[in-house]
C-alpha cells in the first residue's frame, strides 16, 4: 500500500532540497512578487497556482521519461543520475559565484484577470528549459535502479514537491511588501541563500556520487 513512500532519510533530504529551491529568489519568484505588488495578493496566489501546476506537469513527463529510461537500459539511468550529479554541482557552483536572479519590475499595465495570471505562472514556468533539465536530473537522485518501485517515489516526490512548497511562497506573496523591500535593500540575505544553497547541494551531490561508485 505505501510503497510509493520514499525511506525517512530520503524525504527529510528532499524537504531540505525543496526548501531551499523554494526561498531562492529566481524567475518564478520575481514573477509572483511582482503580480502581487502590482495587482494585490489574490493576482499573486493565481501567479503561484500556475506555476506550482507547472510542476505537476513537469513531475509526471519527468517520471514518464525516466520510467521508460529505466525499463530500457538499467546503465543508461546509471549514467542519467551521474549528469544530475555534475547538475547540482554546477547549480552548486552558478549559486555561489553569480547572484540569485532577482530584478523586480512593478508591471504598471493594466490588470490581468485571476485566470491570466494563472496562465501566466504556468506557461513561464513550462516553457523555461531550465526547470524541464532540473526535473530530469533530480527526481533520479532518490531512487535506485534496481527498485521496482521508482516511478512511484518519484512521483510521489514530484508531487510532494509541489505542495510542500505552497505554503511558503504563499507567506512569501502575504509579506509581499516586506520581503521585496529586504531583498532589495539587503542583497546580503539572497547571498547567504545563495550560499546556503550551493553548500548544501555541493555536499549532497558528492554523497549521491561516491554512493553510486561503490
Amino acid at each position: 500500500m505505501d510503497d510509493f513512500l520514499p525511506t525517512l532519510p530520503v524525504l527529510l533530504a528532499f524537504s531540505l532540497a525543496a526548501i531551499l529551491l523554494a526561498i531562492t529568489p529566481g524567475p518564478d519568484m520575481t514573477l509572483f512578487l511582482g503580480r502581487t505588488l502590482a495587482q494585490g495578493r489574490a493576482a499573486g496566489i493565481a501567479t503561484l497556482l500556475g506555476t506550482s501546476m507547472g510542476t505537476v506537469v513537469h513531475t509526471v513527463l519527468a517520471v514518464a521519461g525516466i520510467s521508460a529510461l529505466l525499463a530500457a537500459s538499467p546503465t543508461g539511468f546509471w549514467v542519467l543520475k551521474i549528469v544530475g550529479v555534475l547538475y547540482l554541482l554546477w547549480l552548486a557552483f552558478q549559486a555561489i559565484v553569480n547572484k540569485s536572479t532577482f530584478a523586480l519590475e512593478v508591471s504598471v499595465k493594466p490588470a490581468r484577470s485571476l485566470k491570466r495570471n494563472f496562465a501566466m505562472g504556468l506557461g513561464v514556468n513550462l516553457l523555461n528549459p531550465k526547470v524541464v533539465i532540473f526535473y530530469m536530473t533530480f527526481l533520479p537522485q532518490f531512487v535506485t535502479a534496481s527498485d521496482p518501485n521508482a516511478w512511484k517515489i518519484m512521483m510521489f516526490l514530484g508531487l510532494f514537491f509541489s505542495v510542500f512548497t505552497f505554503p511558503p511562497m504563499a507567506a512569501v506573496i502575504f509579506a509581499a511588501d516586506k520581503v521585496a523591500a529586504t531583498l532589495k535593500a539587503r542583497p546580503g540575505i539572497s547571498r547567504a541563500i545563495d550560499y546556503l544553497f550551493g553548500t548544501v547541494f555541493a555536499a549532497f551531490a558528492i554523497k549521491i556520487f561516491t554512493t553510486e561508485g561503490r
